[in-house]
């Protein structure tokens, strides 16, 4: 009896891990769905392969800026296969962003910027950026006119001065990630740590 009560408390877990819902998405919004999965839970999920998708690398470092674009109806595990990483940051595109604004702002566009940057990939959807901060180089005031998915590959703070001058400084832990909104004027100053960024710009 105690073996059956045994067997049953087995079968009992694997049921429930099998029907574990997959994990909440790092970000949902109206624009983009972003998921941070370990490569070996790609599987073959089909709901990674409904929409175009940025693929960024997360680990291991060795790995890091390797990004990929899979269209819509592609196949993502392929990609991240490809890709040789471990862990990955999926970036599902949802329906269209509004238009980039102009920038009328006075100050450069955001990208292309002085310091160590490569245009890693540009297409229709998205253009994205690799881009490391220079400690207590402040990068130029500078307008952002897209919106923006921004993955940390590092841990450092940095901090964020607006044209009127209020300062905010912001603790990046290695592998976070941020959606910023369009419509930003700001300059950028690493304080402490190491940061390395991978910024798509949605179009």
């Amino acid at each position: 009896m105690k073996q059956l009560l045994t067997a049953v408390a087995v079968l009992s877990a694997s049921i429930a891990f099998a029907q574990t819902p997959p994990a909440m998405p790092a970000i949902s919004n109206e624009y983009v769905t972003v998921w941070d999965l370990p490569a070996d839970a790609i599987g073959n999920r089909a709901d990674l392969n409904a929409s175009d998708a940025v693929v960024v690398a997360l680990a291991p470092e060795s790995r890091h800026g390797s990004v990929a674009f899979v269209a819509k109806g592609g196949n993502v595990a392929a990609a991240v296969k490809n890709s040789g990483a471990s862990r990955v940051r999926i970036i599902s595109l949802k329906q269209q962003p509004p238009a980039p604004l102009p920038n009328t702002s006075g100050y450069p566009d955001a990208f292309p910027r002085p310091g160590t940057l490569k245009k890693v990939l540009e297409n229709s959807k998205v253009t994205v950026w690799d881009y490391t901060f220079t400690p207590g180089q402040a990068s130029p005031m500078h307008f952002h006119g897209k919106d923006t998915v921004t993955s940390f590959l590092k841990e450092g703070a940095v901090d964020s001065t607006t044209p009127d001058g209020m300062k905010t400084t912001n603790e990046y832990a290695a592998g976070s990630v941020r959606f910023s909104p369009r419509n930003r004027t700001h300059t950028e100053r690493l304080v402490r740590g190491e940061e390395r960024i991978i910024a798509v710009e949605l179009k």
